[in-house]
């Protein structure tokens, strides 16, 4: 499959901020990832994909929304004793499956939100419903099997329903009811899944998570891969202002505005080697990885 593909990771509200940031900061600067043939998108990448996808906003209505109140939201929090935990399981599973079981064992046994209000919030993050003409892949794994799950136009199940499930940190949100199976966020497999992009020529990697683990595929790791394959790739992670403007908490609906600001600071440096890749003009650079 050769063309474009956006790779939007997790990253929770920060990490929305900071990659609407971005595309905002590489559209000022020329180059708009708005035309990709396939986006991809996890957790916070569900919901900027889904936006992005919509034909409802441009790069700077999708940045504006990140400064503007932050009214229907709810602020989370992975304290920790969480994070212990996600780094004892990572290191201690033989597989990703096994990895995924352990976290949607903790997720489905975690006192949080309800179901209904949690998808109330991602409802309103979205200002479309509907699956997009475009190809958009969401992603989540399986609480009880740890399996992974890619949701697109033709799964037969709702935008916001699968931008919800993709978007259920173990924890902290409840696991999304789907047909009868509970789904947790789909950074529990990857926090970028880059790997989705396999087959397109051409990859822009937007991660606000850059690490890995044990069985937990960084995206600097998937995004090498591509290239080795024969794509054009480009990865993007927080430099150190972003990371400073997330904060201790990503998931703090506050961190949105300052992360967005961040994100198009940060966009201005990158803009080049972005250009090289998504243009697929003479100019560009033969395959490989640029960060």
């Amino acid at each position: 499959m050769a063309g474009r593909a956006l790779v939007l990771g997790g990253g929770g509200l920060a990490g929305i901020g900071w990659m609407s940031g971005v595309l905002y900061g590489l559209a000022e600067a020329g180059t708009d990832l708005w035309d990709a043939d396939t986006v991809v998108g996890t957790s916070a990448g569900a919901v900027v994909g889904a936006q992005l996808t919509s034909g409802k906003l441009t790069p700077a209505t999708l940045y504006e929304r990140q400064l503007a109140s932050s009214a229907g939201e709810m602020t989370g929090h992975l304290g920790s004793t969480a994070m212990f935990r996600y780094a004892r399981a990572a290191l201690s599973s033989r597989s990703i499956e096994s990895y995924g079981r352990k976290l949607g064992r903790m997720a489905l046994a975690a006192r949080t939100p309800g179901e209904a209000e949690r998808r109330a919030v991602i409802a309103g993050r979205l200002l479309s419903h509907d699956w997009p003409g475009r190809r958009l892949l969401v992603t989540a794994v399986r609480a009880d099997t740890g399996a992974f799950r890619v949701f697109d136009a033709a799964c037969g199940v709702g935008l916001v329903d699968a931008v919800a499930a993709s978007c259920a940190v173990p924890g902290v949100w409840p696991p999304v009811t789907i047909d009868g199976d509970r789904w947790i966020d789909g950074g529990t497999r990857s926090p970028a899944n880059a790997q989705l992009a396999e087959g397109h020529d051409r990859v822009v990697v937007i991660a606000p998570i850059a690490a890995g683990g044990g069985v937990l595929h960084a995206a600097r790791t998937q995004a090498a891969r591509l290239a080795d394959a024969g794509a054009h790739v480009t990865l993007i992670t927080p430099d150190r202002a972003a990371r400073a403007a997330f904060g201790r908490n990503a998931l703090d609906p506050s961190r949105r505005a300052p992360a967005a600001r961040a994100g198009r600071e940060q966009a201005a440096g990158h803009h080049a080697e972005v250009a090289r890749t998504w243009s697929g003009g003479p100019s560009s650079a033969g395959p490989g990885l640029e960060t």
